[in-house]
């Protein structure tokens, strides 16, 4: 097994385009650590620079204490899953499994002992006589799985490998790789678009926007303390919602002033903010969906606003209101105690109130995106 470190790394192509800018990254022995941002974001581009797939414009790559800039990929001691499994179509599970283990000429028993191994963690035993057009997607995904699994690598890379399956395959699959990785303990990097991804996989978060990292945490971290509006609009379904509002402080006192209602701010963010001298002044506020209260009766300090949207979710809904100066966020509010008398009150065009409490408020500066909170 093996840490990874990336100092100072770069990505630049011929065409002068920068794909990486300045990544600086510890990844632990036997930590599995998610990559998570929007396309074009350089997750890949970094995961492939990792794999001895991309060359490194600049910046030192260490597997262990080993520098592999110039190793070649086979060296690394790497295996790698990719999005569209890469299996040979005329060859068997089997020989799928065993093809990178008969490239070095590693003995029959042993092939076999690490296929056979490899199918039952994976749950493909009964499938191996087959060819990979007679599986179904998420099969072929665990035979891809496997076949990273046979090489005993001390870096498991994985590339957006569940983009290809539907919703429930891939919830599936969700789980059954946090089994894996219980069952052989290394060292994990995956990449993501899907935020529930990496949410529910990663011991840390790396989000990523335009290639530079955004933030570095553990999932509860990035949630509960974004450091920017990009982090805090990207984590968490539905987003986060932002509004404009002011900040005013008397002392070491705050409240921020929100459509006319003056919502003070707990001891822990008073304190935050006046030891970092934050004086009055415009603010973004930031508020999770589902830290939101609806009220059918009009509550003190509660917000006013206009119902345009009632979706459906089942368990719940998502209603988007419009608090009549231009913000149109989202309310999450659980349907099973609601009465047919407030379901009624839930129409397009409704007037509801809505609060929360001070302890959920995030705050952002308008110029920087900056939390001030952070």
């Amino acid at each position: 097994m093996a840490s990874v470190t990336l100092e100072h790394v770069k990505k630049i192509y011929d065409n002068k385009v920068v794909a990486v800018q300045d990544f600086n990254l510890q990844i632990k022995d036997k930590e599995f650590v998610v990559f998570v941002g929007p396309s074009g974001c350089g997750k890949s581009t970094t995961l492939r620079m990792i794999a001895g797939l991309e060359d490194i414009s600049e910046g030192t790559l260490k597997i262990g204490d080993r520098v592999v800039n110039d190793v070649e990929p086979k060296d690394r001691d790497i295996a790698m899953v990719f999005q569209n499994y890469a299996l040979y179509p005329h060859i068997s599970v089997y020989e799928n499994l065993a093809f990178s283990l008969r490239i070095r000429k590693m003995d029959n028993e042993e092939v076999h002992r690490r296929v056979c191994q490899a199918a039952e963690i994976l749950g493909i035993t009964e499938y191996l006589a087959r060819k990979p057009k007679q599986l179904s997607g998420g099969q072929r995904q665990r035979v891809a799985i496997g076949r990273a699994i046979v090489r005993e690598p001390q870096v498991f890379l994985m590339d957006e490998p569940l983009s290809n399956l539907d919703a429930k395959l891939r919830n599936q699959m969700r789980a059954e790789i946090i089994l894996l990785r219980k069952r052989i303990d290394t060292t994990f990097i995956y990449v993501t678009h899907d935020q529930t991804e990496a949410m529910t996989l990663g011991d840390r978060i790396v989000i990523m926007k335009d290639g530079f990292i955004q933030q570095v945490g553990t999932p509860q971290e990035v949630f509960d303390t974004p450091r920017n509006l990009f982090v805090a609009g990207f984590i968490g379904s539905p987003q986060m919602n932002f509004l404009k509002a002011k900040l005013k402080r008397v002392n070491d006192e705050y409240c921020v002033e929100l459509l006319g209602v003056n919502i003070p701010l707990d001891a822990a963010k008073c304190r935050k903010l006046a030891e970092k001298d934050i004086r009055a002044k415009d603010v973004i506020l930031g508020v999770r969906p589902e830290h939101t209260t609806v009220c059918f009766d009009k509550r003190p300090n509660s917000i006013e606003s206009t119902i345009s949207v009632n979706e459906m979710m089942g368990s719940e809904l998502h209603l988007h209101v419009d608090t009549g100066n231009g913000d149109r966020i989202i309310l999450r509010l659980p349907t099973i105690d609601l009465t047919d008398e407030q379901r009624a009150q839930l129409a397009h065009g409704n007037k509801l109130n809505f609060t929360f409490a001070s302890k959920v408020i995030h705050l952002f500066d308008p110029e920087t995106e900056e939390s001030l909170l952070f």
